[in-house]
């Protein structure tokens, strides 16, 4: 009898051939911020999302929130509902990419913000990988990969208008988070370098640093901030310029500018990425999976990323950032917000985990691991009950 035959085999205790969708259920849920945040180009007021619930014929329902959209939060959930759902309706969510793809007409209305249609379509497909999870018994990171289980942390912060630079610097370290993304762009080079050095000089050489400039400035004065802080240890410079022309401005800065360059997270799609890549624009993508379409299409972004040598982060969002990002080897950074900028994430999340030396722990959960709380979706949800 040979080594094969004699080992016992082994079957899993259940076993889930398909998950029937039997329905959608959707909460529109939004919540005011403390005080409004300054970009270079943009304020915010509230803190938005859309809690979706796919509940099978199985008994499995897949949960996730994610969408990080105040403008047009209510014309998403609609579309989810009206559009959305009754194409699923009946599908097997095992089969994903179809899914995925019924879902897709909800982008094809050229009369309207192409970007409402991809959230939606990405509220509904975080909801059938956390039911595709739950029914395999895995967490997400795990089955999209499981090259690691845990990541550093890094915080969005340098908001103008806000506290001493200084001593929210150092109010970081002391919560042991591992880096801090610093908004510039909003003022002169010169005067955004001047901020920037008193970050590091709070931070020390031992916390990363980013800047961010949302797309704020011509190429040559992106060009002229790289020069300023080239001794400062600028981890990336994150869409340095102005839209209209940014693939070919962003290469120009990378190689005039001597920086690194993230971008990705105001793309809409797979292609636009690669696109990206192909201009030689970036060396991190942080294509944003809430905002254009979902974690498939994220994951298809991370594909191509590793034919060009292109880490991978995430704009925002760690809830499902924080599963793709540890799914593979060329994942960076975990971004996360203040709890005063995303009330959600530190409230919504039951079972969040602390961070500690830097790093947060992933759910060890099937699916997205994540417990939602009852009592605060009921506090700030806006839409009616589904």
């Amino acid at each position: 009898m040979t080594e094969l035959e004699m080992a016992p085999s082994v079957q899993p205790e259940a076993s889930v051939r398909s998950l029937t969708i039997a329905r959608i259920e959707t909460i529109a849920i939004r919540v005011p911020l403390a005080q409004v945040y300054r970009g270079s180009r943009y304020e915010m007021t509230h803190r938005s999302t859309i809690v979706t619930r796919l509940h099978t014929e199985e008994g499995i329902v897949g949960e996730a929130y994610c969408g990080d959209e105040d403008a047009g939060l209510l014309e998403i959930d609609e579309i989810l509902r009206t559009e959305i759902a009754p194409r699923l309706i009946g599908e097997d969510a095992f089969r994903v990419e179809r899914c995925w793809e019924l879902a897709r007409p909800a982008t094809f209305d050229i009369l309207r913000d192409r970007r409402l249609g991809l959230v939606a379509t990405a509220c509904v497909d975080a909801a059938i990988w956390d039911a595709i999870g739950k029914a395999l018994g895995q967490p997400l990171h795990r089955l999209w990969g499981g090259y690691r289980d845990s990541l550093p942390v890094i915080t969005i912060g340098g908001y103008y208008g806000k506290q001493d630079i200084t001593e929210e610097v150092c109010e970081l370290r002391e919560r042991g988070l591992a880096g801090m993304k610093f908004k510039v762009g909003g003022l002169t080079p010169a005067e955004d370098a001047d901020r920037f050095r008193i970050a590091r000089d709070a931070a020390g050489p031992d916390f990363v640093l980013m800047a961010d400039a949302n797309q704020g400035w011509t190429p040559a004065e992106a060009i002229r901030f790289s020069r300023l802080v080239e001794d400062l240890d600028l981890h990336w410079f994150e869409e340095p310029c102005v839209w209209s022309n940014d693939r070919r401005a962003m290469r120009d800065v990378r190689f005039a500018g001597g920086v690194r360059v993230c971008a990705g997270q105001s793309e809409m799609s797979a292609g636009g990425c690669r696109d990206l890549m192909v201009e030689g624009a970036i060396d991190f993508c942080n294509f944003d999976s809430s905002w254009s379409g979902g974690a498939t299409e994220w994951r298809r972004v991370a594909a191509a990323a590793v034919a060009f040598d292109v880490a991978m982060a995430h704009h925002e969002e760690p809830q499902i950032a924080s599963h793709l990002l540890a799914s593979i080897p060329h994942g960076t950074f975990l971004e996360v917000f203040s709890a005063e900028r995303d009330p959600i994430w530190w409230n919504l999340v039951a079972n969040r985990p602390p961070i500690v030396d830097g790093m947060l722990a992933l759910p060890s959960a099937p699916g997205l691991g994540w417990e939602l709380d009852a009592d605060y979706i009921e506090a700030h949800r806006i839409s009616p009950r589904s």
